[in-house]
């Protein structure tokens, strides 16, 4: 139906009045000029039009956001790996590794308790499905930020704690360097992950065939590997360096030189809520400035009484500032942080770093200070 709008003016109805009353129209005195506004449905075949109000707007839905409902809980659900040495692998009743102290962070500055976690492992195709119906606040579980991920799958990254690359493990036996080595050979790929794309890729644009043999669960992958059942298993360098160490001789098996993509690795949580997205992307950049700034778990009490005016901003110093109530957290959430866990330094080295089994340089993910990509936007 077509709808038409009628305009009735109070200055009109007025001077009716006012020529039924014997004055001119003139003489009324208006005060206040108000439009009314009709909505007139008439009928296509030109029947009695129906008056229909003007529809008021729906109000907006009224909905508790993510940060709240964890505040509320008590604790935050962290989806993380399900076994992966040096990132996030169980241990006990908790999960240690990069990652997993990550969530613990975390914890920490929501509740000034790093063990206020529910560990949720999850498989590579569960990750993103948790997120989405809210099974899981948030995902530390080496996941790659990629542009489909970001729009299309429906999440939001923060900050990338560790800046990775593809890379191929294969037996020392097997007298493979190169990726044209393994030409017309079985590669080992996880399933629902961004490693099985990149090695379809790294292989067709070398013109080389190979076989690939998917696995939907990575113990699967790496058992398959172990047992003989392909020449090579390919994924991030940092997981095959953390597989290789959990085998029985580490020395069997060689990581090849080559790096065939950009694995930017970090946090994950479900789109649409810049709120619990800012917490988690500050929390991790709050661990970021600390180790530029110096500031470790050993010695944060004594930046206490600082007068450096950074130092002031990130330990929540400031009482005009109130950068943590901005946040929906206390002001010295980053001192919470920095006692329970320590900073991104202290992370690295305790799960990654020369006096642990995986040994992984920190290269790219050294400070910008010293060459790599680790960078905290300014606090302030």
């Amino acid at each position: 139906m077509r709808k038409l709008f009628a305009v009735v003016s109070t200055l009109v109805v007025l001077a009716v009045l006012a020529a039924a009353c014997g004055q001119p129209a003139a003489t009324v005195e208006v005060t206040r000029v108000v439009e009314v506004t009709r909505v007139v449905e008439v009928t296509p075949e030109g029947g009695v039009p129906v008056e229909q109000p003007t529809p008021a707007p729906e109000p907006p839905a009224e909905t508790e956001g993510r940060l709240q409902t964890v505040l509320n809980r008590g604790n935050v659900v962290c989806g993380v790996n399900v076994n992966l040495p040096g990132f996030g692998a169980p241990e006990g009743d908790t999960w240690v590794g990069f990652d997993a102290d990550f969530c613990k962070a975390l914890a920490a500055a929501l509740f000034d308790d790093p063990e206020a976690v529910e560990w949720r492992p999850l498989s590579a195709e569960e990750r993103f499905t948790a997120l989405q119906s809210g099974e899981a606040d948030v995902l530390f579980r080496n996941t790659t930020w990629t542009l489909s991920r970001d729009t299309s799958v429906g999440m939001d990254f923060a900050p990338t704690t560790f800046y990775d690359g593809q890379g191929f493990m294969v037996p020392a036996a097997l007298g493979a360097s190169t990726i044209d080595d393994l030409a017309g050979g079985t590669v080992c790929v996880q399933t629902g992950t961004t490693t099985e794309l990149n090695l379809n890729d790294a292989f067709a644009v070398r013109s080389l065939e190979f076989t690939p043999i998917v696995f939907s669960d990575i113990d699967q992958t790496y058992a398959a590997y172990a047992a003989g059942q392909c020449d090579a298993v390919t994924s991030d360098i940092s997981q095959l360096v953390g597989r290789r160490s959990a085998m029985p001789d580490p020395s069997a098996h060689l990581i090849l030189d080559e790096v065939i993509s950009k694995e930017p690795l970090g946090p994950v949580v479900a789109q649409g809520d810049s709120q619990w997205l800012d917490v988690v992307s500050w929390v991790v950049y709050g661990t970021m400035e600390a180790e530029e700034l110096g500031i470790t778990s050993a010695n944060v009490d004594s930046f206490l009484t600082s007068t450096d005016p950074k130092v002031v901003r990130l330990l929540g110093l400031d009482p005009e500032a109130k950068f943590g109530q901005g946040l929906g957290l206390t002001d010295d959430f980053i001192v919470r942080v920095l006692r329970h866990v320590g900073n991104y330094g202290e992370i690295y080295d305790r799960n990654l770093g020369p006096n642990t089994p995986l040994n992984i340089p920190r290269v790219q993910n050294a400070l910008w200070t010293n060459g790599g990509l680790i960078y905290a936007p300014p606090f302030r």
